[in-house]
């Protein structure tokens, strides 16, 4: 195999016209891909490739090979076969496709080309130093004999062979793994079936007793609210009674009375309206949790609201407290259910007055668009911070001796927060022991003209 001067982009270039040459340029491949430092399968896949090639063009005229390392991103090595016009036909480059990265024909009027790519490792460095290395090589086999070839290509097959028989017994040693992993993970697939069936059977229980137990709270949630509605108009009927049987007797036109009998008479009258207050508040706490408490909202005068509202509860509290009501000058018109804010109140401020024996009770209100705040804040005993969470609890009434004097029924705090939730707002209470408690009612807050009064009617 003739070596030729190589151009400025090729390592080296060969003719070709032997068989010789043929074995020769297997073995220049094989020594550049090594010098490459491709791994040993590369090194063969390129050998065969080029030699498969040279066979099948060998006898053409000016057949010449030539490796080079082209510039640009792709980094290959690259093996140029060309030849001028022959009689061979189109070449097969079938087998050595199977072999190196991309194969290509180029035919052309002068001279045909079969561009062989391949490439490069990523380590590899390039440089002055390591092309000459690679050109040593290229050179190393430019003329061997066929004996020599041959032994070669023998020590090629036993050592391809060798690597066979090494990656078999790799092969067969990763199956054995393999095989005794699958047996561990369908042994581990089995016991997590039957405790995933166990506990399935656990959450299907456990599923029934909560539906039993969550229909069993309902009927008695809803005995609770028929109870309460059902004695509540019982209840509301005889003390309606009553009051209307005392205020009768009470009234001026009544037989006359000594003054033990109207002061008794007074007494009935108070604890009468004191029992129908009650029985009303346990009526719409009954139907505010059967969902049947509705809600008017209409433009509502709060100045005459607080006003109404301060002239009833001044006389509930002690000689000592002083009530305070917001100025009427800051009072707008809000679109409001007014029975369901007054009661709020008046349940808010009954409880502050009935605690507060010196001092004052008063109350707030300002405007926060989109929301109003009434603020109810007393001097009175307080709550320990250990019954705040409680005192929202239905009938729960807080320990101390102000109850030997004050009597009720714990569902001032309750009914105001379910009434200020109905009408989508919330409550908020804090409160210090001996220093008083404060309550903040924040309920969503519109403008509104007040109706015009109705036109007073023609009395002929």
């Amino acid at each position: 195999m003739d070596v030729e001067n190589p151009g400025p982009a090729t390592l080296a270039a060969y003719s070709v016209t032997t068989p010789q040459d043929v074995f020769a340029l297997r073995r220049a491949g094989q020594s550049a891909a090594e010098a490459l430092g491709m791994d040993r399968q590369d090194q063969v896949r390129i050998a065969t490739a080029l030699s498969e090639l040279s066979r099948d063009r060998l006898g053409c005229e000016e057949l010449t090979v030539s490796f080079g390392l082209p510039p640009g991103p792709d980094r290959v090595l690259a093996v140029v076969f060309a030849w001028t016009a022959d009689a061979k036909g189109a070449p097969d480059l079938e087998p050595a496709s199977r072999l190196v990265h991309r194969v290509r024909h180029e035919p052309g009027p002068a001279r045909q080309r079969i561009v062989v790519e391949h490439p490069l490792p990523s380590g590899w460095a390039d440089g002055p130093d390591a092309r000459r290395e690679i050109v040593d090589a290229l050179r190393r086999h430019a003329s061997p004999t066929f004996d020599e070839d041959l032994r070669a290509q023998t020590r090629d097959l036993i050592t391809a062979l060798d690597e066979t028989r090494a990656q078999r017994e790799e092969m067969r040693r990763l199956n054995d793994e393999l095989e005794e992993t699958n047996r561990g993970v369908l042994a581990l697939y089995t016991e997590l079936s039957k405790e995933l069936e166990e506990t399935n059977s656990g959450v299907v229980a456990l599923h029934a007793e909560l539906e039993e137990k969550s229909a069993r709270l309902r009927e008695t949630s809803e005995a609770k609210t028929r109870f309460w509605r059902n004695i509540s108009h019982e209840l509301r009927t005889p003390v309606n009674a009553v009051v209307a049987l005392t205020r009768l007797l009470l009234a001026p036109g009544s037989a006359p009375l000594t003054d033990e009998q109207r002061r008794q008479l007074s007494l009935i009258d108070a604890s009468g309206q004191s029992l129908l207050a009650l029985v009303g508040d346990l009526l719409d706490v009954a139907k505010a949790e059967a969902g049947q408490l509705e809600i008017n909202a209409a433009p509502a005068d709060l100045r005459a609201l607080l006003a109404q509202l301060g002239a009833v509860m001044r006389n509930t509290g002690g000689a000592g407290v002083d009530l305070l009501m917001p100025e009427p000058s800051v009072l707008p018109v809000a679109v409001t259910d007014e029975a369901l804010l007054t009661r709020i109140l008046r349940n808010l401020l009954s409880n502050a007055l009935k605690f507060t024996e010196n001092g004052e009770v008063r109350l707030d209100f300002r405007v926060d668009p989109p929301w109003m705040v009434f603020t109810v804040t007393d001097t009175g005993v307080g709550i320990p911070e250990d019954e705040l969470p409680k005192v929202f609890e239905e009938f729960y009434q807080v320990r101390g001796p102000h109850q030997r004097v004050h009597r009720g029924t714990g569902l001032g705090l309750p009914y105001a927060r379910t009434l200020t939730e109905l009408l989508g707002g919330t409550l908020r209470l804090s409160s210090t022991p001996g220093a008083g408690t404060r309550v903040a009612v924040e309920l969503p807050f519109t403008t509104a003209p007040l109706p015009p009064a109705p036109a007073p009617e023609n009395i002929p």
